[in-house]
């Protein structure tokens, strides 16, 4: 079964759907590969192709017809044809297509080829991405690289290219957990890669106001109805689909609808018992802590995670955290304490 998908209208956008029609890597047709979270060896597309980084799609057209004549394995007499005719044909399908390449664009500055590399988390969040995917079995004739890359780009599609409806259109957005507990409208910023007269890669911003409903988990797919590529004659456009990521949070981590946080006791509400209070998203709860209560242990609220049919649970990790002996008073009652308590933290029980 696919990402339940939440169906929305009523959105505003200030850009009309683009109408080009490239594809962007079906994940499904790689998912077992071991590059999917590894480190791979940089690729310069460019120097494969002896293309500067501005040059435009005709340029790069040329370049790749002038190797292939070179390397294709039916008519080349160089000893690793076969091997540079598939770096070739992994380089022009990357620079021809002006959604891959404004993304290795902005990913791929600074790297030299062969140096280790990791796409960072969520790197493509905010790219627009059309058309169906590229097969398994063309996907397998490409390096880890371009498979680490661009094996998670968009969302994937129906396939086909003559089809009277519009092609789905796919995007990453991020959202706060916040969003998930009380439900929100968010203007959503998307990066639109097109070709401007000049044959030079160019973007542009789309700009949506989209609704988002509570109890959003991450992984979800928020179908925006219309707003892909428009459709042939009087056919329907197609729609956009936005695959919902949570940022980063300083204080919450999210694992499904369970919601993660760590919660800094004092030595005497661990020791003795307490009830304590813990900031949540959508307000505070106050939690009993149970006497006796060791750093690392997790408490679990039932029913107050992400909220759902059914909800998540909140669960607690405890942190006993211990006032410094900054001033006479504190230095006394640590003394006292080593004195009078027979505690030794490192005898094995």
């Amino acid at each position: 079964m696919g990402s339940p998908v939440a169906r929305f209208n009523g959105l505003k956008s200030n850009v009309p759907p683009p109408t080009y029609n490239r594809s962007a890597v079906d994940p499904a047709a790689a998912r077992g590969r071991a590059w999917r979270s590894g480190v791979v060896e940089y690729r310069d597309y460019y120097k494969t192709l002896g293309v500067p980084r501005e040059a435009t799609i005709d340029e790069i057209k040329k370049a790749y017809r002038k190797l292939a004549r070179k390397y294709h394995p039916d008519v080349s007499k160089e000893a690793d044809a076969e091997t540079r005719m598939r770096e070739v044909n992994e380089a022009y399908a990357v620079l021809s297509d002006t959604e891959k390449r404004t993304a290795y664009d902005q990913l791929g500055r600074g790297y030299q080829p062969g140096q280790e590399f990791r796409p960072p988390p969520d790197w493509d969040a905010g790219f627009e991405f059309s058309g169906p995917g590229v097969s398994g079995a063309e996907a397998a004739d490409f390096s880890d690289f371009f498979a680490e890359l661009f094996g998670r780009m968009g969302g994937g599609g129906r396939g086909g290219a003559f089809h009277m409806r519009g092609e789905d259109h796919h995007a990453k957005i991020l959202l706060d957990i916040e969003d998930a507990y009380t439900g929100a409208v968010r203007e959503i910023a998307l990066r639109v890669p097109h070709i401007n007269p000049q044959g030079h890669v160019a973007l542009d911003t789309r700009t949506l106001n989209v609704r988002i409903p509570k109890g959003i988990h991450g992984g979800q797919i928020i179908r925006l109805a219309g707003q892909g590529a428009p459709g042939m004659g009087e056919a329907k456009p197609g729609d956009l689909l936005l695959e919902v990521q949570f940022r980063p949070h300083a204080r919450y981590r999210v694992d499904g609808r369970d919601l993660h946080v760590v919660l800094p006791v004092a030595p005497w509400e661990a020791a003795l018992g307490a009830v304590v209070p813990v900031e949540v998203p959508d307000g505070q709860l106050q939690v009993r802590i149970p006497a006796g209560a060791q750093s690392g242990r997790v408490l679990r609220v039932r029913g107050r995670g992400i909220p759902g049919e059914p909800p998540g649970n909140l669960l607690l990790e405890i942190r006993v955290v211990l006032p410094e002996a900054t001033n006479p008073k504190a230095k006394e009652l640590y003394e006292t304490m080593a004195r009078e308590l027979a505690f030794d933290p490192r005898r094995s029980s």
